[in-house]
């Protein structure tokens, strides 16, 4: 049996994260106090039995999380499998989703603003912060994103290989928080100057057949091709399941769109397990579901 610690600061997804593995076949509690943890890890326990991986769901409802690092370690002696998956967002994006979705947060009292509540929470989870495995910010990510990176950096058969998950972004709007590569493509020539193209996407028709003309641009396919070809064995080598690699122009709407999709059509080619995400041209904080 597997176990997979799911945490994260409220409004960060850890409901999705949840039902995502629930769906992925796992058997899920929420809201476990840290002291029943290392009972997960018991010989007599049936869950294992029936189950492949159980999630179980810890937030600042849950006391003594000071005593995480030391569970954790009690649990790892055990020789049972286990990682901490743990979300997190930005403090204004986090501010807006309850703001719009009208809930309540769970440190928040008449005496304790929202703003505060967040900060005295981010505090409260900092051990179980420390111990991830795995820490995605949510920030700019929607439900059914957040699903998909579950899907690919979780999983429950580590032993398929290398995971991928290629992004664009614009590099205005700050480099993304879990990259494992960034590559800057501001330097080739930017659709953006030619009216025509300008509100258009690195998916339209139009914007590709003006970057595979660019002979500069067909020559950074290829370095980050070759790039990637090298190395990306060592990765698998050292039994990481998964990698994240980050294409960044000024935007995130043409060129670096135009890349990740190359990059993500080759390598899937080779591994079934790759994933593309575009952040500028998918991002809203208003489609984010109201249960999460």
């Amino acid at each position: 049996m597997k176990i997979v610690i799911v945490s994260g600061l409220s409004g960060a997804g850890k409901t999705i994260a949840l039902h995502s593995l629930e769906d992925m076949g796992a058997y899920c509690i929420d809201n476990l106090p840290v002291g029943l943890l290392t009972n997960f890890a018991s010989p007599s326990d049936k869950l294992g039995i029936v189950h492949d991986c159980v999630a179980l769901g810890m937030d600042a409802r849950t006391t003594a999380l000071h005593d995480m690092p030391a569970l954790l370690q009690r649990l790892e002696r055990t020789k049972m499998r286990y990682l901490v998956l743990f979300l997190e967002a930005d403090d204004a994006v986090l501010v807006k989703r309850f703001s719009e979705t009208r809930r309540k947060h769970p440190l928040t009292t008449p005496d304790v603003p929202l703003a505060e509540a967040i900060a005295n929470e981010r505090q409260l989870l900092e051990p179980l912060a420390r111990c991830a495995d795995i820490r995605i910010n949510t920030s700019h990510t929607r439900a059914y994103q957040l699903r998909d990176m579950i899907r690919l950096q979780v999983g429950f058969f580590p032993s398929e290989g290398l995971s991928l998950l290629f992004q664009s972004f614009g590099f205005k709007y700050g480099v993304p928080f879990d990259a494992d590569f960034v590559f800057d493509v501001r330097c080739l020539p930017n659709p953006h100057w030619e009216t025509e193209l300008r509100n258009l996407t690195g998916h339209h028709t139009t914007v590709i057949n003006f970057l595979q003309r660019q002979p500069k641009v067909q020559q950074m396919r290829e370095t980050l091709i070759n790039f990637l070809e090298t190395w990306l064995p060592q990765f698998a080598i050292e039994n990481r399941s998964y990698l994240t690699v980050a294409i960044g122009c000024t935007g995130g709407q043409h060129r670096s769109v135009y890349l990740a999709e190359q990059l993500a059509q080759h390598f899937s080619q080779q591994n079934d397990r790759v994933l593309v995400r575009h952040r500028e041209l998918s991002y809203a904080n208003n489609d984010w579901q109201r249960k999460n």
